[in-house]
């Protein structure tokens, strides 16, 4: 049988055309914001990751199945209802930093805001770095 691909890859697409595609003016603004301070903060350059992800960094995972792949340290995508960060489920001061941040929801891995105001900006970078900290230390990377 052959193996599934993976759906969220990193492509060339480019992230500038991808946010003219946020049809909400706000929103489209916060993502770009959100992008700029990741970027600067990380010293990643951002990546599209499939058609609607926005990447920073990668590594490699490989489950006990023996699927295998490479995902973004920290994403984030406009999504109907949210800003939604691919975060991981499991980082440094979580409870502590999710506490001080502000309005948000939580689903496994992922973080959703309304919007950037909702959420205090330092709060956010730091469990994005924090996140990123995690990742690539359980991944060896």
């Amino acid at each position: 049988m052959a193996k599934a691909k993976n759906k969220t890859v990193e492509t060339d697409a480019s992230v500038e055309s991808f946010l003219t595609t946020i049809k909400d003016e706000a929103k489209r603004k916060d993502c770009s914001t959100i992008i700029a301070l990741i970027a600067k903060e990380t010293k990643f350059e951002p990546k599209m990751w499939g058609p609607s992800i926005v990447g920073f960094g990668s590594y490699h995972y490989v489950y006990e199945s023996g699927r295998e792949g490479d995902a973004p340290l920290v994403g984030l995508a406009s999504r109907a209802s949210s800003i939604t960060f691919y975060i991981g489920s499991d980082y440094d001061k979580q409870a502590e930093l999710e506490a001080k941040l502000g309005k948000h929801k939580k689903s496994g891995g992922c973080l959703h805001i309304a919007k950037l105001a909702d959420v205090d900006q330092k709060t956010l970078l730091t469990i994005i770095k924090n996140s990123i900290a995690q990742r690539k230390k359980e991944h060896k990377c």
